[in-house]
């Protein structure tokens, strides 16, 4: 990532009235002004200036006391700085973690000559780096390690592209990794839909994570090039509770029907393993497999599959929409996000729930329609999306990034059918789409991939 150099100050800048209204600028000085006259009038009232600049500045800190004193002081018990997210564990933190505020997506493709040993060596390096940073530690070649000492919820998730998981060798690479099949919706990028190592960096302090993901990039840059790269953002931390779900940039509740982090569903549809529990408890989708990561190589066992979509978002044609058309296209409330059929979030659809008409209150062509009507409880995913915006007007949309233990019976079922009918086509492009293994987690002295290059 790259920072666009900032001009130099010119001396002046436009100003804004309490109207809102830019003004002529500063107001222009005296004739004759300047600093020696200044000087002079000062010497010439002796004492007496002095004693005015003096009161005069008792006069601005008590009118500052003053209002610090009027203004209600900020609740700052909830800081999260110092709070972390534990590195190591049987799964990569950054998927079951509940989302935080800001994120980095960031592409790497090898360069060319780079082998397996020269990838281990890279992994080792990345990895203990991640687990400091993550810590709130910085890393030995660390320059600014103050930067990295409030953590933030930061976490580091690494995945393996098909061009990686080669150099282990051609047994190891599963049949999905890879490009996934072209949908009529689609109008891809090829500068977006590439790379063989994929970090996704994610924290609640955007300061912290920038660091973080440069000093990532300091590892890399011996060893792989960027293919892409993006920034996504939710709700600041402390803006709302924890759980909300959070909104899109259409406004819309975003992952109402997530599985709940640490239930049986979640291992199930997520990890492909199940917990264990006797007394699971399944949502009203029903009791999912427990098989499906039974297809998984033994070496992404613990891990799970990523499919990550970068959707632009036409908020302009979507301002046009009101709000009767862009709830009947979602098959939601914008206000609670409700189905249509019912009254709160997480009420389960009724698709054949009518109104005084006849006619059904959930079309069966709308966003929640498609993605869920008639579909088993296998065919869930867990969705962890992040906005972004380009400025300037020139592009908007929502990092989707989809975890499922198996693609093909979770993620494509889901897809295809959203491809073939959608009403929220009509503002949506997806414009990315790439495939990635998310490698088990580890214990410490083990490197992230080492089930994968010495298992």
């Amino acid at each position: 990532m790259t920072t666009e150099p900032q001009p130099e100050h010119s001396g002046h800048s436009d100003h804004t009235d309490t109207t809102g209204k830019p003004s002529a600028g500063p107001a222009p000085r005296p004739h004759g002004f300047s600093r020696r006259r200044l000087i002079a009038s000062a010497a010439a009232a002796g004492g007496t200036g002095v004693v005015g600049a003096v009161a005069g500045f008792g006069v601005g800190r008590s009118g500052a006391e003053d209002r610090a004193e009027a203004e209600p002081s900020r609740d700052l018990t909830g800081a999260n700085g110092p709070a972390t997210v534990p590195f190591y564990g049987p799964h990569q933190s950054g998927v079951e973690t509940p989302p935080q505020a800001h994120a980095h997506f960031l592409a790497l493709t090898l360069k060319p000559g780079i082998k397996a040993a020269d990838v281990v060596r890279w992994l080792r390096l990345l990895t203990a780096d991640a687990a400091a940073l993550t810590q709130g530690s910085g890393p030995l070649a660390d320059s600014e390690p103050e930067l990295a000492s409030d953590p933030a919820r930061l976490t580091v998730t690494f995945g393996f592209g098909r061009g990686l998981v080669e150099l282990a060798g051609g047994k190891s690479v599963p049949k999905w990794l890879g490009p996934l099949e072209k949908f009529p919706i689609d109008d891809l990028d090829s500068d977006r839909c590439t790379g063989d190592l994929l970090l996704q960096i994610c924290g609640d302090d955007p300061l912290t994570l920038a660091h973080a993901w440069r000093m990532l990039w300091k590892d890399s840059r011996n060893f792989a090039e960027v293919a892409w790269q993006r920034d996504g953002f939710r709700r600041s931390y402390g803006s709302q509770g924890e759980g909300k779900t959070q909104r899109n940039l259409f406004g819309q509740l975003d992952g109402t029907a997530n599985p709940g982090p640490g239930s049986e569903d979640f291992a199930r549809l997520v990890w492909g393993q199940s917990t264990g529990r006797k007394d699971a408890v399944h949502s009203a989708r029903g009791e999912p497999p427990a098989n499906l990561g039974a297809h998984l190589p033994e070496w992404m066992r613990g891990g799970t599959t990523l499919v990550l979509r970068d959707i632009a978002m036409n908020l302009d044609t979507w301002d046009k929409a009101d709000r009767p058309a862009r709830e009947f296209a979602t098959g939601r409330t914008l206000d609670k996000g409700a189905p249509l059929s019912g009254t709160d979030e997480f009420d389960a659809p009724d698709f054949t729930a009518v109104d005084k008409r006849g006619l059904t209150k959930i079309s069966a062509a709308s966003h929640v329609a498609r993605a869920r009507d008639g579909l088993g409880p296998e065919t869930q995913i867990h969705r962890r999306t992040f906005n972004y915006e380009t400025g300037a007007g020139q592009g908007a949309g929502l990092l989707f990034a989809s975890f499922q233990a198996d693609i093909e019976r979770q993620y494509l079922p889901i897809q295809r059918r959203l491809a073939e009918v959608d009403l929220l086509n009509e503002w949506t492009t997806p414009i990315g789409s790439s495939v990635w293994a998310i490698p088990p987690g580890i214990k410490e002295g083990e490197y992230i991939g080492q089930s994968l290059f010495e298992g």
